[in-house]
């Protein structure tokens, strides 16, 4: 059975389906395209030999499908179901068959037989001339013969509906979402399910089961039973027209018409149409939806001329209509249109109805594009042939209104060529014959004509004289000369081609190669072949593409050649020039390796150069004609050649010298080598997989796992390296990468997957699964199983959701189970809830897989080096050095290595990739769209108006022209892709600025509040935020030499032996145990979360109200993972006053404390708030005074008032003006709308003073004088800058990059939060809200990078479209919030949220803050404490597990 299939490939398939005919094969057709199909694909192969059954509505094609296969394998001929998809689509919902009635109906185990029986083909033909015949009962022979077998439906009401499943309203297509059994809707009597004395008869239409109570028969009439017209629809939507004429009033023409349509269209059982029809028929329109270009008669009138003509009698007037795109709008006209002309006195035959371009609609053909990479071929070609060249399936060119997919094909190509050969010969005799005659004006083009005649079949001589011809025609001016001219460019002997692809040898006996080398027609193919050896040696070799050079070679009348223009330059132009003037088919094979389009061409090189050097392409040049030469016939290019082709050569001239010996077997001699050479390539194969396991003893254990986290990948990989100690033949890959096909030949399978989003497959096990599930046919009796799960029980708090648990290992278990599957275990159940995580369950299952394995008692196993951790990295790194600089010059991937992906965090930079794209892209076989995130390192936000344009212009030239304004005050750049990384860094550096340590296990980009009142005490706190991040600074020269050292410098960076000299006096070689973020606030504005940070400083001004000091506060952190309670969120301890020339030493200590006594070994554990919370703060605080020398004073009083920014006009002490801009979660870019990314720069181009990035991703004009204030004000109007007008929930709002590019996230963040916000503002306003500040932040993961768990209202992601809810935290960021509702999507949280708002604003206190709101009305306990965040939550968890 082919599954649905497109019509498109039938008539390509034409030669194969005489022979598919002879066997009981099904095949449904999907007529194509969608929404106007063209029937012409079925009729164009009527005759082949199948029986064709059509279907119009969901139900029919239900019991069709069925009939087929019953048919198939009762007849032992093939069936066609064809169907319109789209017409379909509109039936309504149907319940499922009875399982146990299709059992019946098929008859399985003759199916079986046959498929194990013999085919004893004899011919290409059908059966050899035999018609289709079913074995059936003798007692059912003399039943219906001499009477009509088919069936008219009369309804009392005259009307036509009672069609099957015919619907007059087509919405109720979705009316029913039930399922039932058809079984149930009475008894059924069948064919399929009786057994006699078996004799043999010919198809008929009642062979066309009454399978399920609903009958169908070989045609359908529907209508009154006097009807006086009616129209017989092939391909139309007959719901459509059947509407239509039911709504018609008695003074349309077309009202009481009857519908007559084919069930059974071969074969064409044309007597039993007219005892079926209503005698009063005087007429039939037939509409076909048939395009016709070269008949002029309908296939299906014909059919019904000859079956009505031969009935006898007076046979009704039939009328041929060709049917174009009819919708519900020009049904009626088309009706009109129709019975107008059927009823007239002389209708006109082949009158065209409906649109027959089809809907007008932007579904066109998508435009075929050749690769540019592809243009290097086409270069060739075009410098050697010049004005010969023609392409005849050239991508763009004009083909008479034949699709780009068809035209581009090789089988149009050729058939085009041809054509045009024929068309040159005929013009060569024209020129002949105009040569003799005096039509010319003067004598002289007769001279040339006649010469150039003599010459015409000899490209180089033609294409001497052609243009003294062309141009001796052109000075004639006669109309004889401007007749040739019409062709002037068959005066050259072209050189046809035809351009292809690797994808034409799958199917090479259906293809167009197969055509032009048996034709020996003087065509040369160029066909590109850009599979990398790296993908096509990993792929299955049962499936993999044809060698078309065999293939070719294998002819014996045809030159080839492989080339590879990246290898050989000058081999491919001596290929090209010696197919052309090879008399006979010729076929290039062109090398051009690259998995993208924009690959760049070193990396076709590379990839090129590795595959001619280990002989995958070998560069040759065959001419079977060489030897007639005095030549050899195989001229190898390249050094190294692959086996199949050194015994092709070595059999050849065997085969040569035989043929030459008994010319009488040349024929059968050459014709066998074919299959004998495919038969050596399997051989070949199935030696090199054997050779692969030769020596290794015990059972094969295939491990396939699925992984999104790589948790699953990394226990897969333990296992197998695990099974091959204990002497188990191991494999281990993706659950996506495996042949699914290859699964029931497995002896032992382990299948190990974690769980994403609400109970799904990780990305790389979901088409497994979907194949797994889905199957009908594996049948895996011989399989033995285990299935590990890893999962978190607590994920799902709520009750109806424990069934999320491990949800895919269970499903895959329970499915193998039923697919026969034996089980070596239970399935396993990791659970991060129990003590050592998912490794508790794993240690109780392993050892039972050992066991089941027979191979639990192996002795000396040997010891198991630990698993690389990030301290390992940093160690082995040199100084951050790794082998970022050899990742970065491999242009074969866009990506880094895993080691340098965590060391290039410490130079400022992540690697990410598109998750957008990642399906698309794993769909093409392409890897994920790889690019990097860069983040610089600006201490307190402050930033020019010069860098702002650079900034601005790296974002556009290398990025994604977008820039990122993070919650810590710097600029983030993504979708910087590897090639480009090196130069944003530089040009970075070239704006006075850096990024390294802007992320890593080091002290980062140190924070200061904005504070536009106060320029002059702003200047002294970001003084000492600038001193605070230079002194912590790491000291490798790793960064300069990496990133800012020019590339064509001679310059040395090795200075002793084979190691670069480096020193962290602060750091050491493994730098800090985990991130180390510190920040200063200004009260009263703690804009920038002093609470949230491993160090948070508070500025105290003093008496002359500048600067004096800083509290100190320890231990803050946001990091937590969902339902690990051994992870929280904490706000800063105070652990006192420091005096401001001292608080970099104080803050150097605080570090180094933590470096060495913080947690190496868990990073969940390593950060700051838990070496604090193990120690106690007072001990803590002695340590560091201890290192220090120092101690802390008491801390001074300080007020805090708000976290959030003030937006608009404010004026500082020195008379200069500010304007704080609301970018709405820190993205700027530009749209459509709103021109913000070319408004900024613009502003930067006048602007005076400085930039000031601030805490919540916003940004600050600072430092206008009033008298540039009116000219900076206009500026900002125009580019729509100056708009603070939005709520105050909306100004007061913050969230993280998440979805695309954060690999991290499990929800969307920045996308959606603005979404959300704006469901939520009707409410705002009409509560009275809208000018209150209610600080709302979401995350798209619990990183807390958007510091979720101080703000009075937190969605933190926890699925696609999932979030967990968070209530109750300080609005000044003093306060942590609280659990409120877990795992809530968007429906769930409107519903809390707006009775809530409500409620605050009816019963809010003076003053009263909704964080605090929250508490006092009890919706939350408050958190007054880090490792009290678990408890008392709004929503009580449950431990049942469903």
């Amino acid at each position: 059975m082919l599954d649905t299939s497109p019509s498109s490939v039938l008539v390509k398939a034409i030669p194969h389906l005489y022979k598919l005919a002879q066997y009981p094969v099904v095949i449904h057709v999907s007529v194509q395209p969608a929404g106007f199909p063209d029937f012409s694909d079925i009729t164009s192969i009527r005759q082949s030999g199948f029986i064709f059954l059509q279907s119009e509505t969901l139900q029919e094609s239900q019991d069709i499908a069925l009939t087929a296969h019953a048919l198939a394998i009762k007849s032992g001929k093939g069936v066609i179901h064809f169907f319109d998809s789209a017409s379909i689509a509109m039936s309504k919902e149907i319940p499922y068959e009875d399982t146990e009635l299709v059992r019946q109906t098929l008859d399985l185990d003759a199916a079986r037989a046959f498929q194990s029986s013999p085919t004893g083909e004899t011919s290409l033909y059908a059966d050899d001339g035999r018609v289709a015949s079913l074995s059936v009962a003798r007692s059912q022979v003399a039943v219906g013969h001499g009477e009509p077998t088919g069936h008219v439906s009369l309804a009392n009401d005259g009307k036509t509906l009672t069609l099957p499943d015919r619907i007059s309203d087509r919405a109720s297509s979705q009316d029913s979402s039930r399922r039932e059994s058809s079984a149930t809707s009475g008894g059924s009597s069948s064919p399929a399910t009786s057994v006699e004395s078996l004799m043999s008869r010919p198809i008929s239409s009642d062979d066309i089961y009454h399978l399920t109570g609903r009958s169908y028969e070989a045609f359908e009439y529907t209508g009154p039973a006097n009807a006086q017209a009616a129209v017989f629809l092939f391909g139309a939507d007959t719901a459509l027209f059947a509407k239509e004429i039911d709504g018609a009033s008695s003074s349309d023409q077309f009202s009481n018409a009857g519908i007559i349509t084919a069930r059974l269209y071969r074969p064409w059982l044309g007597a039993t149409l007219a005892p079926l029809l209503p005698k009063s028929i005087k007429k039939i329109a037939v509409l076909e939806q048939v395009r016709r270009k070269t008949t002029k008669w309908g296939p299906l009138l014909l059919d019904l001329l000859m079956s009505l003509k031969s009935s006898g009698g007076n046979s009704p007037v039939i009328v041929g209509h060709q049917l174009g795109y009819i919708n519900e709008s020009t049904v009626r006209q088309a009706l009109r249109g129709v019975f107008q002309n059927l009823l007239s006195d002389s209708p006109i035959q082949n009158l065209q109805i409906g649109n027959l371009e089809g809907p007008k609609a932007n579904n066109e053909d998508s435009k075929l594009k050749q690769p540019v990479l592809e243009n290097a071929y086409m270069k060739i070609l075009d410098q050697v042939f010049g004005q010969r060249l023609h392409i005849s399936n050239q991508l763009g060119a004009s083909h008479a209104g034949i699709s780009n997919e068809i035209a581009s094909s090789p089988e149009y190509g050729f058939g085009s060529l041809v054509a045009r050969n024929e068309h040159r010969k005929r013009f060569i005799e024209e020129v002949k014959n105009a040569a003799k005659t005096r039509d010319f004006a003067t004598d002289i083009p007769q001279q040339w004509l006649s010469k150039w005649a003599l010459s015409a079949e000899d490209s180089e001589k033609a294409g001497a004289i052609a243009p003294d011809v062309i141009a001796r025609l052109s000075n004639d001016g006669s109309s004889a000369a401007s007749r040739l001219l019409e062709s002037k460019t068959l005066f050259f002997k072209e050189s046809p081609w035809l351009i292809g692809s690797d994808a034409w040898a799958y199917d090479l006996g259906n293809s167009g190669v197969h055509h032009v080398l048996a034709s020996g027609e003087n065509v040369n193919m160029l066909i590109i072949d850009r599979q990398p050896y790296s993908e096509r040696a990993a792929a299955d070799a049962a499936r993999r593409k044809k060698d078309i050079g065999l293939y070719a070679m294998n002819f014996g009348n045809a030159y080839v050649a492989s080339v590879a223009v990246y290898s050989s330059y000058t081999q491919v132009l001596e290929a090209m020039i010696e197919a052309d003037k090879f008399d006979g088919p010729s076929v290039i094979l062109a090398y051009l390796p690259y998995e993208k389009e924009n690959d760049s061409p070193l990396t076709v090189l590379q990839e090129t150069k590795k595959a001619v050097d280990i002989g995958y392409w070998p560069l040759y040049r065959w001419n079977p004609h060489g030897d007639e030469k005095g030549e050899p016939n195989f001229q190898l290019d390249s050094e190294r050649i692959k086996k199949e082709l050194e015994e092709f050569l070595r059999r050849d001239n065997y085969l040569s010298q035989l043929m030459k010996k008994h010319p009488e077997f040349s024929a059968n001699l050459s014709a066998s080598y074919g299959s004998e050479v495919r038969q050596l390539q399997k051989r070949t194969a199935k030696d090199a997989y054997s050779q692969l396991l030769e020596g290794l003893a015990g059972d094969p254990m295939t491990i396939l796992f699925a992984s999104d986290n790589g948790n699953a990948d990394a226990m897969a990989k333990r296992l197998a390296n695990r099974g091959k100690a204990r002497g188990l033949k191991t494999m281990v890959m993706a659950m996506d990468d495996y042949p699914l096909e290859d699964l029931p030949a497995e002896q032992n399978v382990v299948l190990i997957t974690s769980t994403a989003g609400q109970g799904e497959f990780p990305q790389n096990g979901r088409n497994f699964w979907d194949a797994v599930r889905n199957s009908t046919d594996l049948d895996l009796a011989t399989v033995n199983f285990a299935v590990f799960a890893l999962g978190d029980s607590h994920y799902w708090p709520r009750k109806e959701d424990k069934i999320y648990y491990n949800k895919p290992g269970k499903d895959l278990h329970a499915r193998l189970l039923t697919l026969g599957g034996k089980p070596l275990t239970d399935c396993g159940l990791g659970d991060d809830q129990d003590p050592d995580a998912y490794q508790t369950g794993y240690s109780e299952w392993e050892p039972k897989l050992w066991q089941a394995l027979g191979v639990d008692k192996i002795e000396g196993l040997p010891e198991e080096p630990p698993p690389i951790t990030n301290e390992d990295i940093k160690a082995a790194s040199n100084y951050l050095r790794g082998t970022i600089v050899e990742g970065l010059q491999d242009q074969s991937t866009g990506a880094i290595s895993a080691a340098d992906q965590q060391l290039t965090k410490f130079h400022g930079t992540y690697m990410q990739d598109d998750r957008d794209l990642r399906d698309e892209r794993k769909a093409q076989g392409l890897e994920p769209a790889y690019s990097f995130m860069i983040r610089c390192r600006l201490p307190g936000g402050v930033a020019t108006p010069n860098q702002w344009i650079q900034m601005d212009e790296i974002s556009t030239k290398l990025g994604n022209e977008t820039m990122k304004l993070t919650t810590r005050q710097t600029f983030q750049f993504h979708g910087v892709v590897k090639g480009k990384l090196k130069p944003a860094m530089q040009a970075i550096n070239k704006a006075l600025m850096t990024t390294i340590a802007a992320c890593g296990d080091v002290n980062r980009n140190v924070m200061c509040s904005s504070l536009p009142q106060h320029s002059q005490y702003h200047a002294d706190v970001h003084a000492v935020s600038k001193k605070i991040s230079d002194h912590l600074l790491p000291s490798t020269t790793a960064y300069h030499e990496i990133w800012l050292k020019d590339d064509e410098s001679k310059e040395k960076t090795q200075v002793a032996g084979n190691a670069v000299v480096d020193h962290e006096p602060l750091y050491g070689p493994t730098y800090l145990p985990r991130k180390f973020k510190i920040t200063i606030a200004i009260p009263p504005h703690n804009d920038t979360d002093v609470y949230a940070h491993d160090i948070g400083l508070i500025a105290i001004k003093g008496s002359n109200g500048r600067l004096e000091g800083f509290n100190l506060l320890a231990g803050g952190g946001m990091g937590v993972t969902h339902n690990n309670k051994k992870t929280y969120p904490r706000t800063g301890s105070m652990l006192g006053y420091v005096p401001k020339e001292v608080v970099h030493i104080a803050c150097e200590k605080v570090m180094l404390v933590q470096r060495d006594h913080g947690d190496r070994k868990n990073r969940k554990h390593a950060r700051l708030k838990y070496t604090i919370d193990d120690m106690g703060v007072d001990v803590f605080r002695g340590k560091v005074e201890d290192l220090w020398g120092e101690k802390f004073q008491e801390p001074r009083e300080f007020k805090f008032d708000s976290n959030v920014d003030t937006f608009g006009w404010q004026k500082d002490e020195n008379g200069l003006n500010h304007f704080t801009l609301f970018i709405e979660n820190g993205r700027v870019e530009d749209t459509a709308d709103f021109p913000m990314k070319t408004g900024l720069v613009e502003v930067a181009k006048v602007h005076k003073g400085e930039f000031r990035l601030t805490g919540n991703q916003h940004l600050i004009l600072s430092c206008v004088s009033d008298e540039d204030l009116p000219a900076m004000k206009q500026l900002l109007a125009k580019y729509k800058l100056d708009n603070t007008n939005f709520s105050g929930l909306r100004l007061s709002s913050s969230a993280c990059v998440a979805f695309p590019t954060c690999g991290l996230a499990m929800a969307e963040s920045e996308r959606y939060l603005p979404e959300l916000i704006t469901k939520l503002e009707g409410v705002i306003e009409e509560n009275g809200l809208r000018q209150d500040s209610i600080v709302m932040r979401m995350t798209g993961c619990p990183n807390g990078c958007a510091r979720p768990w101080l703000a009075e209202v937190a969605f933190v992601g926890k699925a696609y479209g999932a979030y967990n809810m968070y209530l109750g935290g300080g609005y000044h960021g003093q306060r942590l919030n609280k659990l409120y509702r877990s795992s809530i999507k968007e429906e769930e949280i409107l519903d809390i949220m707006k009775p809530l708002l409500k409620r605050y604003a009816l019963e809010r206190e003076e003053g009263e803050r909704f964080g605090d709101f929250c508490i006092r009305t009890n919706y939350i306990k408050p958190t007054t404490d880090g490792k009290t965040f678990h408890e008392d939550t709004a929503e009580v968890e449950s431990d049942e597990e469903a």
